[in-house]
């Protein structure tokens, strides 16, 4: 087969093969019960009755009653399916009337439709809508899962030792390294995800026959240098195992065929783990994951069946439990949240361990594949797999202009707090922007993947992890009420272990890709109501914003009439305003019932971050 080149890939249509098994009792899930709409300023929001054992549901619209119905598309380039109720449309003209019906989805897709409902959204009035929030400080706290800050996408590792100048005159391998320290100490991250474990330039097959770890060493030790543990995902194939030497993707030429020997696979997969175990130890190597393949759903990404890639997944769980049982693998590291039932039932029949599901979505909060694991874990008796979505982001298309935006942070605030019940782990991709998939950025502020722009300024979305990484303390009851509630404004919530500060977390958000660039009509004033403080105390706030005016780094650029890359002083300008900075808000009184009342401008899309600190 010839060449496959990315840059013929449609990476807008992330659509894999479908699977043609699923786990044993999955079964048709029943429609939801009729929905609900309820109109506001610039929407209309929608709830209906969840349906159990659903992964999530699909918003169906149409202009009149008879339809016809499709699928609402919020521009997000991939899984349409949301993983709960209620959802807000926003792709909406005031004053017309639509309808809606919402399906179920399950691991084969879309169900049958719920009965309709109408609904209509308002106009915008002479100022901001109202939320309202409110927080019982005085509450038991529970744990904040940290999903965000579990794992984070990154680059293949061999990054750490690139030795020839990269993009904007960078120094490649410093830049990624002072990144991955940045997201360590900032974000609070532990772990970090890259392709091509066994790309040319880290593992080469020797003359007789044996492998050659030698490239993958010096970037691990450098990657283990920064503190980070790695996610070792089991790819691509090496030149001489594979079937068909000529099906490579992306500029570094990732091999993603199938093997020749099926048996020399199951060897790669075996003296890596024994390599890895003589070099760092063998406790240390049983506490990272290893997850097999990457998006084998897509054919860019392997050229053979789903059956050819649980093989593969069958031949290196064997061979990297073989050496030592504690290791946890899992895959089937999947595209479009695909293939995750298929690997379930494949693992049910042949008895094999999967110690976690990964896959991958983007545009949207991740689906729920908690049933399917419970599912999994009652018919096999095992332990129930963790969930680890090892790839998510707010798109799937390189060099688009929203992964610099603000719109883009509040989304990473949404998807987070989705996630939070349903998954172990949401793993933004990626960390920095020195990324060579479709080639190197041609210019500072290009739409990259990552976190941090190539030497190492933080993007809006940068910010919304650093934010839920600043909550101190245990969760505590947060609600909102109002116009676009829990849909559009969401908040979460924290109490210090001894009572000194509660924190708040508000964003105004959409899943709606037509409002990159925000919407006056979506703007919201909320007044938060904390109750349950220390009656007649007093306590200082203060704030932090993340908008169009605040830590927008892009906008710096375009003020300072920027071109592709900065010069020396325009660097210094920039570094100066890459911060987000505490604007104080004054001391409040708690009245004689413990409460304090505060109200603040949420523009869409915008985040705040309120500390009450008791004086």
């Amino acid at each position: 087969m010839s060449n496959k080149s990315a840059a013929h890939v449609d990476w807008d249509s992330r659509i894999g093969k479908p699977s043609d098994t699923r786990l044993t009792g999955a079964g048709e899930l029943p429609a939801p019960g009729r929905p609900t709409a309820e109109s506001g300023t610039g929407l209309v929001q929608l709830d209906w009755p969840r349906v159990e054992g659903a992964l999530g549901y699909l918003v169906h619209r149409a202009d009149s009653a008879e339809g016809p119905f499709e699928p609402l598309d919020h521009l997000g380039g991939d899984v349409l399916a949301v993983p709960h109720p209620p959802y807000a449309d926003t792709l909406v003209e005031p004053g017309r009337d639509y309808h809606y019906r919402i399906a179920t989805w399950s691991d084969s897709g879309a169900g049958e439709l719920s009965e309709a409902v109408a609904g209509r959204a308002g106009a915008a009035g002479e100022g901001p809508a109202e939320v309202t929030v409110a927080i019982d400080a005085s509450a038991a706290t529970t744990e904040l899962p940290g999903v965000w800050n579990r794992m984070i996408g990154g680059e293949h590792f061999s990054l750490l030792t690139w030795d020839k100048p990269g993009a904007g005159g960078s120094d490649v391998a410093a830049d990624y390294a002072e990144a991955l320290g940045i997201v360590r100490d900032e974000i609070g991250v532990r772990t970090i995800r890259a392709h091509g474990t066994f790309l040319p330039e880290t593992v080469s097959v020797r003359a007789d026959g044996t492998f050659d770890f030698s490239g993958l060493d010096q970037a691990y030790d450098r990657l283990l240098a920064t503190g980070l543990k790695p996610v070792v995902e089991l790819s691509f194939m090496p030149r001489e195992l594979a079937a068909d030497p000529g099906y490579t993707v992306f500029d570094y030429k990732a091999l993603v065929s199938t093997p020749a020997d099926w048996d020399r696979w199951g060897d790669l997969c075996r003296d890596l783990i024994v390599h890895l175990r003589d070099r760092y130890g063998a406790d240390e190597v049983a506490g990272w994951e290893f997850e097999v393949w990457n998006e084998a759903n897509l054919e860019v990404f392997w050229n053979g069946t789903q059956d050819d890639y649980h093989r593969l997944y069958e031949i290196a769980v064997r061979a990297v439990k073989g050496v030592d049982e504690r290791i946890r693998v899992g895959g089937p590291s999947s595209a479009a949240a695909g293939w995750v039932g298929a690997l379930l039932e494949h693992c049910r029949t042949h008895d094999l361990p999967v110690d976690f599901v990964s896959t991958h979505t983007y545009g949207n909060a991740p689906l729920d594949f908690r049933p399917m694991t419970r599912a999994f874990a009652e018919s096999t008796g095992r332990a129930e797999p963790e969930i680890l979505w090892t790839e998510w982001g707010v798109t799937p298309t390189h060099f688009h202009r929203i992964s610099d935006s603000v719109f883009s942070a509040s989304f990473v605030l949404r998807g987070m707090k989705s996630a939070l019940a349903s998954t172990d782990c949401l793993a933004y991709w990626v960390a920095s922007d020195q990324f060579e998939e479709l080639g190197w950025p041609p210019r500072l502020f290009h739409g990259g993947f990552g976190l941090l722009t190539v030497g190492n300024l933080r993007k809006p979305r940068f910010w919304a992890l650093h934010l839920l990484s600043r909550l101190t303390g245990g969760r505590i009851p947060a609600a909102v009420t109002g116009d676009g509630a829990e849909t559009l404004v969401e908040t979460l919530a924290t109490r210090a272990d001894d009572g000194s500060t509660v924190d708040v977390l508000l964003w105004n958000g959409t899943l709606d890709q037509s409002k990159i660039d925000g919407s006056t009509a979506l703007d919201r004033s909320a007044t938060v109501r904390v109750t349950g403080l220390v009656p007649g105390a007093s306590y200082s706030v203060v704030s932090q914003r993340v908008d169009e005016q605040h830590a927008n780094i892009e906008a710096v650029w375009k003020d300072l009439d920027g071109g592709a890359w900065p010069d020396e002083q325009q660097w210094e300008k920039l570094r100066a305003a890459d911060r987000l900075p505490e604007e104080g808000l004054g001391t409040l009184t708690a009245d004689a019932g413990g409460a304090l009342t505060l109200t603040v401008e949420l523009p869409n899309p915008g985040i705040r971050f309120l500390r009450l600190a008791r004086g």
